[in-house]
């Protein structure tokens, strides 16, 4: 592949990527560990022990990116995260 062809298809990806939005999560004093857990399970479709693995990030780190995408596909997510109480925002 040419140095050209492939300063091309860095651009393209970086391009795509700019168009994707994230859901953050925040660290809150009131839900368990148990309860973000099952939730980001749920909301995000993450495993098991990808949602045990952010919500420790967001224990001890205070916020954790916890799925990126088109905004159109973060926002029903964000709204079932906020409608079981935790805390989050698309950025």
């Amino acid at each position: 592949m040419a140095t050209k062809e492939k300063i091309k298809e860095v651009l393209e990806t970086t391009e795509d990527h700019e168009k994707f939005n994230e859901i953050v999560l925040f660290n809150d004093d009131v839900n368990t560990f148990d309860h973000v857990i099952q939730t980001l399970v749920d909301a995000c479709n993450h495993t098991y022990e990808q949602a045990e693995q952010c919500s420790l990030l967001v224990h001890y780190k205070g916020k954790c990116t916890v799925k990126t995408g088109p905004y159109d596909d973060l926002k029903p997510r964000c709204s079932k995260l906020l409608q079981a109480g935790l805390s989050a925002e698309i950025i």
